[in-house]
């Protein structure tokens, strides 16, 4: 006779599993990357690695906890020339939570430089005005929405478009900003995403002279990210990513095959 498993034993399979072996399409990963990405120096295969930011709560309830790490690796490189300038394609295609793995394929809505991120975490008034305490700043996040801690707000002027129930955390739902290169899309507009140092509207890059985010991945290639410039590109580790996760081709490979 076959003996029952033990009830130990299948709330570990249970935890072990409970995680969405996918995360959904939609979910907003606010990240900043170790190490810089150069036009000049990277070469295709290398890896490159960020950490989430800020904790990100699922349609589900659960939650992936900031500190996460996102991984990919560099797919392109092409030098400066007078014709075309230059270019460096990336991919994201790993996320690491919790002693797991989940395959993801993601899109670049916006790019900060590591001063833009800086400056977003600071207060607007003058250092001797700060306040006892961090709960009384206003702060400004990349793109231009005011954080007002003392209220937990985020406002576009007077408007409420956000939440900010703690310092270096940020939901919201996505805003559209066509002229920019972010379209309305429906699914984001339907729930408040985690955007850490981001506006709502935040679309393509903050704090650098010439680069421009020419294929956001959310079109065919699929998850392909394309920076160029007229001059060399260098990202520097420290810089701020907002990431979408978007549906994978069928024919893309897993992590583990590349």
């Amino acid at each position: 006779m076959r003996r029952p498993v033990p009830a130990c034993v299948v709330l570990l399979l249970l935890a072990a599993t409970g995680f969405a072996q996918e995360i959904p399409v939609g979910t907003v990963l606010p990240v900043m990357t170790n190490r810089s990405v150069d036009s000049r120096r990277s070469r295709p295969g290398d890896r490159i690695s960020a950490r989430l930011m800020q904790d990100v709560t699922l349609p589900s309830g659960e939650r992936i906890r900031a500190g996460a790490k996102v991984d990919g690796r560099v797919v392109e490189t092409t030098a400066t020339s007078a014709k075309s300038g230059s270019r460096l394609i990336i991919r994201f295609d790993r996320l690491v939570f919790d002693k797991k793995e989940f395959p993801v394929t993601v899109s670049l809505r916006s790019l900060a430089s590591t001063q833009d991120v800086f400056s977003a975490q600071l207060p607007t008034s003058n250092f001797d005005e700060y306040g006892t305490s961090i709960s009384d700043w206003t702060t400004v996040q990349v793109g231009g929405a005011a954080v007002y801690l003392g209220d937990g707000t985020v406002r576009d002027a007077m408007d409420v478009v956000g939440r900010a129930p703690a310092y270096g955390t940020v939901t919201a739902k996505l805003l559209p900003a066509p002229k920019r290169g972010c379209p309305a899309i429906h699914a984001e507009s339907e729930r408040e995403q985690s955007l850490w140092v981001f506006s709502p509207w935040a679309c393509g890059t903050y704090g650098f002279d010439d680069l421009k985010i020419a294929h956001h991945g959310t079109t065919p290639p699929v998850g392909t990210i394309e920076l160029t410039s007229s001059g060399p590109i260098q990202v520097r580790g420290g810089s701020g990513w907002l990431l979408r996760v978007v549906a994978a081709p069928i024919d893309t490979p897993s992590p583990a095959a590349n």
